[in-house]
């Protein structure tokens, strides 16, 4: 009995296994010796289990299909997510690859050649097929089968040992999710168990600085959903020209509801506007910075606070202090920035530097800036876009290219994002290790008190009374 071999080439079954993941193929029907009809067919493919046709035509073209089912001449309409339409290319290029068009059957299984609507195989037991774009499956003729329709062999492979590419790729995704759900866990835990070496500070007190509209009360809302496990509304923000925003405000955030705390506070404040006598005043915010300011306290733009005002905190701790300034600026703005707002910053930028007070930039709105990251938010650190808006504000800001920090608030979601979730907690661990940076650079006076103020177990008792350091 002679063997029964394959006619594709090295090179076109390479290609043809480059549509699988680690697949076997193994020769179930040739039709130059098992002939070119349907019943031919059917006795050696029928219950097969997954399968690809190879079709060779007489203008040089290799193609066919694949289905994950069975054959079974039962006369039905089958659905098969994993079925494609494929042509393997004389030269170079990758295979065609076409999926099936969505709502509309693989193939019909009855009693003739295979037929995928598309395409029909061994049409009125002869060595020729139908071409039937748009049906089930969509593709240009010329490109799947060059508009010859005579067939000068025919094949089909049982596929066996068979991880099919989707199939791989949900395998893939599942994998992904674990790891990134195992990242946003670590995150979460890092910024939970943070504690100063400061011992009498427990919370670093971190600043949202930026222009009206750049989402500085969104990222505490979001963040504050990402600790408590659903969309919360707790800081009122909004879009226009005017500040939301007109008190000072302090905020807590708790992980999980009725949770304890966690070592941060976010401080939020009026927006920056375009003209001088508008928005935050330079002297109410170094009243912020220093610890003067009291949580709720109603700016007004023409009458900066003054030290006997009764929003005037006269005696103040490290505690009340800013110790790391975070900058908000719309990703989709980048460009837009004005001389008189890069002014503004530079003023700012000049008097934290004077009070060595550390200092990062979140760039938000990300997927409204780069339609590649709005496709999905993994893409956010390759995208050309987004690295290009980021070197713009290093360069504008004179902040360093790694504290410019990509995040997206969440905004008309219903749920909680993974990908938004871990970019919202990077940056928030961020802030801790720069807020880190500011107590390292205290000076301490009194050389006897040093065990007290900074501690190298990062323990405190809980419910004890400690010493506090005051700062005039």
């Amino acid at each position: 009995m002679s063997v029964v071999t394959s006619s594709l080439s090295k090179e076109q079954q390479k290609k043809l296994l480059s549509l699988f993941i680690h697949p076997r193929l193994h020769l179930l029907y040739k039709a130059t010796v098992h002939g070119f009809t349907a019943a031919a067919f059917h006795s050696r493919c029928d219950q097969q289990g997954p399968t690809v046709i190879v079709a060779y035509s007489a203008a040089g073209f290799v193609f066919g299909a694949y289905t994950s089912k069975d054959y079974t001449q039962n006369g039905q309409a089958v659905i098969d997510k994993e079925a494609f339409l494929y042509s393997i290319p004389a030269e170079g290029d990758k295979p065609l690859r076409v999926a099936g068009i969505s709502g509309q059957c693989a193939f019909t299984d009855g009693a003739t050649g295979p037929n995928y609507g598309a395409l029909v195989f061994l049409h009125d037991d002869k060595a020729e097929f139908q071409s039937n774009p748009g049906t089930s499956f969509n593709f240009q003729a010329a490109e799947m089968h060059g508009n010859d329709f005579k067939l000068t062999e025919f094949e089909v492979y049982r596929v066996e040992g068979l991880t099919h590419l989707a199939a791989a790729m949900k395998m893939c995704t599942v994998f992904i999710v674990s790891v990134h759900t195992r990242r946003k866990q670590q995150l979460m835990k890092t910024i939970l168990s943070y504690k100063s070496e400061i011992k009498t500070v427990h919370q670093a007190r971190v600043l949202l600085v930026g222009p009206v509209g750049a989402g500085k009360s969104s990222f505490f809302n979001s963040i504050n959903s990402a600790f408590r496990g659903n969309m919360t509304c707790q800081a009122i923000a909004g879009t226009g020209d005017k500040s939301v925003t007109t008190q000072f405000r302090t905020y807590n955030i708790k992980a999980g509801k009725g949770g304890a705390p966690l070592p941060l506070i976010l401080c939020d404040t009026m927006g920056l506007e375009e003209k001088a006598d508008a928005g935050l005043d330079m002297e109410d915010l170094v009243s912020i910075y220093k610890g003067h300011v009291k949580d709720r306290y109603q700016f007004s733009p023409s009458n900066p606070l003054l030290a006997d005002a009764p929003g005037y905190k006269q005696r103040v701790t490290l505690n009340d202090m800013i110790h790391c300034v975070v900058y908000v600026i719309d990703a989709c703005k980048v460009s837009l920035l004005t001389a008189n707002m890069l002014d503004k910053f530079a003023a700012i930028r000049k008097k934290t530097n004077q009070l060595g007070l550390p200092q990062i930039l979140l760039m938000t709105k990300i997927d409204e800036a780069c339609p590649l990251v709005a496709e999905d938010l993994k893409n956010v650190y390759r995208s050309v876009y987004i690295e290009k808006k980021a070197r713009e504000l290093s360069d504008s800001l004179g902040i360093p290219l790694s504290c410019v920090l990509p995040v997206k608030n969440y905004s008309g979601e219903l749920d909680l994002d993974l990908e938004t979730d871990i970019l919202l907690f990077s940056a928030v661990q961020q802030m801790l290790n720069f807020a880190d940076s500011f107590f390292e650079n205290q000076v301490i006076e009194d050389q006897d008190q040093l065990d007290l103020y900074r501690s190298n177990e990062h323990l405190r008792p809980v419910g004890s009374e400690e010493t506090k350091h005051q700062i005039v």
